[in-house]
């Protein structure tokens, strides 16, 4: 989950102006959280609190209602109906990340992500994109190599993951599908030697650069036995205390790896419109 936090944030500043380039500064001037985390907060505590999904990411849009959602999103988040809109787009996999650590048994992530994609993203392309990238956590998470994670995908989703990711960074275009983003962004996770690499792979091939980094971030957390300390501090000083709140109880429910950073001073109270 944290994973999917840290693409988010890093990739918060690139998403509108692509670098194309992995060399880019890790944390750039203003990098801040988007729907992406907040999102993902809410699929965790309904997860933890056993809420349904629909009612815990309305409430946390509530919250934070200025964080570059989806038009289709906004409008369903403000009506307080459950009604789902058949998105096919990349929200429903951005938000997953919580899915793939509650249990070891893929038939019930599979079933969870399903469930917390099918409030909104009820398409079959939504569903989709959700449950692979659950799946893809579970197995990194069980220790499966990178090519097996690839092989199992690909047979279970129809997902293209032999991405030659120095000519798809010459070609790829914006894309919040998630059949035009996830495959993408589940190759830059497999294709990375470590978290970080994985991340600037994300974020370098442009398009829709906070989502691609979340997804991948997500699953190079699972891979790489969590997020590195100094990117953990990083991105931890830039969530409030809301958030901090929830994942630490999801850590604790379900022992992610690595350690979560004492509470230090959040700088949002810093970053306007917070």
């Amino acid at each position: 989950m944290l994973g999917a936090i840290t693409g988010d944030i890093i990739g918060s500043v690139y998403e509108f102006n692509n670098t194309g380039r992995t060399d880019f500064p890790l944390f750039g001037r203003g990098a801040d959280f988007t729907d992406d985390t907040v999102l993902t907060v809410a699929v965790a505590e309904a997860i933890i609190e056993e809420r349904a999904f629909n009612r815990a990411l309305q409430a946390w849009y509530a919250r934070y209602p200025h964080c570059s959602y989806g038009g289709s999103f906004h409008s369903w988040a403000r009506s307080g109906g459950s009604a789902p809109y058949n998105s096919w787009g990349n929200g429903s996999a951005m938000r997953v990340s919580p899915t793939g650590w509650v249990s070891e048994d893929a038939d019930e992530v599979l079933r969870i992500a399903h469930d917390s994609a099918a409030v909104t993203h009820n398409h079959p392309e939504g569903i989709k994109g959700a449950q692979a990238v659950a799946l893809a956590i579970l197995l990194a998470r069980q220790g499966q190599s990178a090519s097996a994670i690839a092989e199992d995908i690909a047979e279970a989703f129809d997902y293209r993951l032999d991405h030659d990711l120095d000519a798809l960074r010459e070609t790829y275009e914006f894309d919040v599908s998630c059949q035009g983003s996830v495959p993408q962004a589940i190759a830059c996770a497999l294709k990375g030697k470590d978290f970080e690499d994985s991340i600037r792979k994300a974020v370098s091939i442009g398009g829709d650069s906070d989502t691609i980094a979340a997804i991948a971030g997500s699953i190079a957390e699972a891979r790489f036995g969590g997020v590195p300390e100094p990117i953990l501090r990083e991105s931890w000083t830039r969530l409030p205390d809301t958030m901090r709140a929830v994942i630490r109880g999801f850590h604790q429910r379900f022992a992610l790896p690595g350690e979560l950073p004492e509470d230090i001073e959040s700088r949002q109270d810093l970053i306007v419109g917070r």
